[in-house]
């Protein structure tokens, strides 16, 4: 697995702190997003040559991290 924190960095003063890829302006939500949409690796290789596989595996691992404490509770009403 491989460690975000080698991959990801947050810089006030690069993006207003958004977490980017390390070394580029390239935010991991614009990676998760397009990714969510369906674009493969290759897709996101060529479309941004500065990306390695393993700085989109740190992406999904950083998403994974954030989430991973997260706590839902269920609607009082018992609606979903």
């Amino acid at each position: 697995m491989v460690d975000w924190r080698m991959y990801i960095i947050s810089d006030p003063d690069i993006l207003y702190g958004k977490p980017i890829i390390k070394g580029t302006r390239i935010p991991v939500d614009l990676i998760l997003e397009k990714m969510a949409n369906g674009e493969q690796f290759k897709e996101l290789l060529q479309a941004y040559p500065s990306l390695d596989e393993n700085a989109i595996f740190a992406c999904l691992a950083f998403a994974a991290d954030a989430i991973k404490n997260e706590v839902v509770y269920p609607l009082a009403s018992g609606v979903s």
